[in-house]
């Protein structure tokens, strides 16, 4: 009989410290399991937010509950519909329950017990299909709510070897340890080569070889054969030459992709057209594939070559297992190439796409020389020659080979650019070929190079007259169709690429001064398209003025109409030493510096190279803050105070507008201010 909460506890209630459950069932058979934790409320009801739900329509929603208090396991009804029942009586107050008492809610009985293993002969526990061993009895795992958690850990015991405590010392499962620390290793590697170092580590912890190495097949080989393996990798335990192992006994595995032990090498005649194996003075000798289901990537071979150590067939399964491993470490590795290039790929063709908005637009201008211009692009870029852009600093060579590009049966490839001026000459060659891992410092990983991305595209190589001789010994032998190979690599590379070059270099006189090769000019020299310095065709610069015009004044978000007749003739008159580019940096300054609707002359800033004689000095009607006359006794300090006073002044001490005329940080500003010891002046009261 339950006793009431107030009374002291029952000598066959539970401990306090011991494990109690409810088990339910209904009048068929046991159905759940359910542990009772100390501190936790366990609730009772039809509700599915209930820890123990009972499919019943008289059970209310949330019906009773069990809870631990002072040692005792007490049962509250919930003012239920139907009421709680325990051995046929309601409750009507909280009450202790005792072992072996027993809760009714309709056809359902909940039995409060220690033993988990307490049943009823005629109602058996419900083991079904699907059982695990508990504490002893078997118990529905599918049905089993909040399981007792009988042990923790960060890592499994195989990650610390097969002697860790709990583990068998038998071989097999020292082999499984090993072979789990392996494949997480495997998985950490970030390229072949040490993928294989860590193959022939893990090996030469297992079995009793005196010398192994990795071999590894080029990639896609329809027909592999020992002639094409490259060592990769190589371990000797008394540093003991490698010599590659039998021709015959590797063309056997590559052949028959089935791994092989050989110790009698007189029984099988395909081993006896070489004596390598005798040279050796191998004892035994293992050879297996490295390969998937539908791939082979190269072999591993092990040997012996002391009567003391001898290879059995449990080294040839345990190498075997390792050698799965390994070749679907190696998928992996290709996969993830395979998406880097890709997305270096989907990246140049991103940035491709995004210039082919602006193509149409960029060459702007109607003068003749425009449209001898964009008549030149039309007749060229249909055809796929190389082609040698020519023309100053800032015409705008590199708008004409993306239009080369754009409109040639390349459009739909990658568009990669290349400035040959931006690096020195071991980068120059990284950045083009490519580079193996740790082929260089810093090298810390594959890269794909500019010929590759490119490859079924075009390759636009600005300031092509800045390679040293070196590497235009190389690009040359690119451009006549032979393959490459990455810096550090040895793999052959062939890619089919357009190539594009610019420079504003006399060439011919670099090949007078030796500083270029005279077949490389030739080479680059199939077609040539010049392109004309902005002065020689100046009436494209009102078109050219408002493109920029309308181009910044929507980056900035200003309303800004037009040029004032005073500012168009100053941007006409002047001859731009700068081309296009100084052109577009002008406007965008002066969209910038503007207050009005109209850019007026005073917003021009125009730079005073090769500046025309009308220019050197201001009009009586333009400012002269900014203006510094050089034909003074004065040091560079003080020159560069009164330059950026005067830039301060006109822009209304907008310090990051400053900065940005003057080409410097903002904190490189504040920084030369406080040097100078000048601050804001401060505004006098009206």
């Amino acid at each position: 009989m339950p006793s009431d909460f107030d009374s002291p506890n029952t000598p066959n209630s539970p401990a306090e410290s011991q494990a109690v459950y409810l088990i339910l069932r209904d009048d068929i058979k046991w159905r759940n399991v359910f542990r009772l934790a100390p501190g936790q409320v366990t609730t009772i009801g039809r509700a599915p937010t209930n820890r123990v739900v009972i499919p019943d329509d008289i059970c209310s929603r949330n019906h009773c509950e069990v809870f631990q208090i002072g040692g005792r396991w007490v049962v509250r009804d919930l003012d239920s519909r139907n009421g709680t029942l325990i051995d046929g009586k309601r409750l009507t107050k909280d009450v202790t329950l005792a072992e072996g008492d027993e809760l009714q809610i309709g056809d359902f009985y909940l039995l409060f017990t220690s033993d988990i293993s307490r049943s009823n002969a005629d109602q058996p526990l419900d083991l079904e299909d699907n059982t695990d061993t508990y504490d002893g009895a078997s118990l529905s795992r599918v049905s089993a709510v909040e399981p007792e958690i009988l042990h923790r850990r960060r890592k499994t015991r195989f990650h610390t070897g097969g002697n860790a405590e709990g583990i068998g010392r038998d071989r097999t499962s020292q082999e499984l340890a090993k072979l789990y620390r392996l494949a997480l290793d495997m998985g950490a590697a970030k390229d072949n080569k040490r993928v294989a170092e860590i193959v022939l580590d893990g090996l030469f912890n297992g079995p009793n070889a005196d010398i192994g190495a990795v071999l590894l097949l080029p990639k896609d080989v329809e027909k592999p054969n020992p002639a094409q393996l490259r060592l990769v990798a190589y371990r000797s335990r008394e540093n003991e030459q490698y010599e590659k192992v039998s021709h015959s006994l590797t063309s056997i595995v590559l052949e028959e992709w089935q791994g092989v032990l050989a110790r009698d090498f007189k029984d099988d005649s395909r081993l006896t057209r070489t004596d390598s194996l005798q040279q050796l003075q191998a004892r035994s000798v293992i050879c297996v594939p490295i390969r998937t289901t539908d791939s082979i990537y190269g072999v591993i071979h092990l040997y012996t070559t002391h009567s003391s150590n001898t290879l059995d067939v449990d080294d040839l399964e345990y190498t075997l297992a390792i050698a799965d491993q390994f070749a679907l470490a190696i998928e992996s590795l290709h996969e993830r190439e395979h998406l880097e290039e890709g997305l270096a790929r989907i990246r140049n063709e991103n940035e491709s796409l995004r210039s082919q908005l602006h193509i149409e637009t960029d060459l702007v201008g109607d003068s003749a020389a425009m449209s001898q211009l964009k008549d030149s692009i039309a007749r060229i870029a249909p055809t796929d020659a190389t082609a040698l852009i020519r023309g100053e600093s800032g015409v705008g060579k590199e708008l004409v080979a993306r239009a080369i590009h754009f409109g040639s049966d390349r459009r739909n490839g990658p568009y990669v650019t290349m400035n040959c001026a931006a690096l020195s000459e071991s980068l120059l060659e990284s950045e083009l070929f490519g580079h193996e891992k740790g082929s260089f410092t810093g090298a810390v990983g594959r890269k794909i190079g500019k010929f590759e991305q490119a490859n079924r595209g075009t390759l636009f190589l600005d300031e092509v007259g800045e390679m040293s001789l070196a590497i235009q010994a190389k690009f040359l032998r690119v451009l006549e169709g032979h393959p490459f190979e990455r810096v550090g690599g040895s793999t052959p590379i062939q890619v089919d690429v357009r190539v594009v070059a610019a420079t504003n270099r006399d060439l011919e006189k670099a090949i007078e001064e030796k500083t270029f090769r005279r077949d490389l000019f030739f080479r680059l020299f199939v077609v040539e398209i010049a392109v004309p310095p902005l002065r020689q065709h100046g009436s494209d610069i009102p078109i050219l003025a408002s493109f920029f015009l309308k181009r910044f004044t929507a980056k900035v978000g200003r309303r800004i109409q037009d040029f004032s007749e005073d500012a168009m003739r100053k941007l006409s008159s002047y001859e731009w030493p700068g081309n296009v580019r100084e052109l577009e940096n002008t406007i965008e300054r002066a969209v910038i510096l503007s207050r009005g609707e109209f850019i007026e002359a005073t917003d021009i800033q125009l730079s005073a190279v090769n500046a025309p004689a009308s220019f050197a000095s201001p009009t009586a009607s333009e400012p002269t803050p900014e203006i510094i006359s050089m034909n003074r006794d004065v040091s560079l300090d003080k020159l560069e105070r009164e330059h950026i006073l005067a830039v301060l002044e006109r822009t209304n001490w907008n310090k990051s507008l400053a900065a940005h005329i003057l080409g410097i940080e903002r904190s490189t500003l504040d920084r030369k201010l406080k040097r100078y010891q000048v601050g804001r002046p401060q505004k006098l009261p009206d």
